[in-house]
């Protein structure tokens, strides 16, 4: 696939996957409204949850972009099943943890919890984290085994799938794996 469909294609896929689950479906949600804040007292717990929600959805949304940008640049490709990148993709945040998008989704939604207050956000997170799990678990994973074979299995063993490691891996490929 050349780089400017696969852009394209990413960009495309950019505005309906995580637009709908980042945007849509928190403020279907929440409507984006600040909900009051809790007894007297925790006012502070209600601001450094609201700080740190603006941190997260600022941070989700900066690592999404990069994951995307990754699959064009490195892998030739898209995050769409569909038209799949045909390198593995394990540069820049992917060299940290091998799902940057859903946890860079999962930042977002969970910022926009903690900025709204909204516990039907929270709740919509829960059910989005197990959704996304059992499908990397069930499909993803699969079929990127059986695409990129041992370099994909050393991937694995050296990357971590959702709590991102301090130190970068840089691979070697074309070994066997560990």
């Amino acid at each position: 696939m050349k780089v400017r469909q696969a852009a394209l294609g990413s960009a495309v896929f950019f505005l309906v996957g995580p637009g709908t689950v980042v945007i849509l479906i928190p403020w279907l949600l929440s409507r984006w409204r600040f909900d009051g804040p809790p007894p007297s007292g925790l006012d502070w717990l209600v601001i450094t949850g609201r700080v740190a929600g603006v941190v997260l959805i600022l941070a989700g949304g900066a690592f999404l972009v990069h994951a995307f940008v990754r699959f064009v640049v490195e892998g030739f490709g898209t995050p769409v099943p569909a038209a799949p990148p045909t390198r593995l993709v394990v540069g820049g945040a992917y060299r940290h943890v091998r799902n940057p998008m859903y946890a860079a989704i999962f930042a977002a939604i969970a910022g926009q919890a903690l900025l709204f207050w909204s516990l039907p956000v929270l709740v919509y997170l829960a059910i989005a984290i197990m959704v996304v799990v059992l499908w990397v678990r069930i499909y993803e994973e699969p079929q990127l085994r059986r695409r990129f074979g041992d370099d994909y299995v050393r991937y694995c063993g050296n990357v971590p799938g959702w709590l991102p490691r301090i130190r970068p891996w840089r691979p070697v490929f074309g070994e066997s794996p560990r």
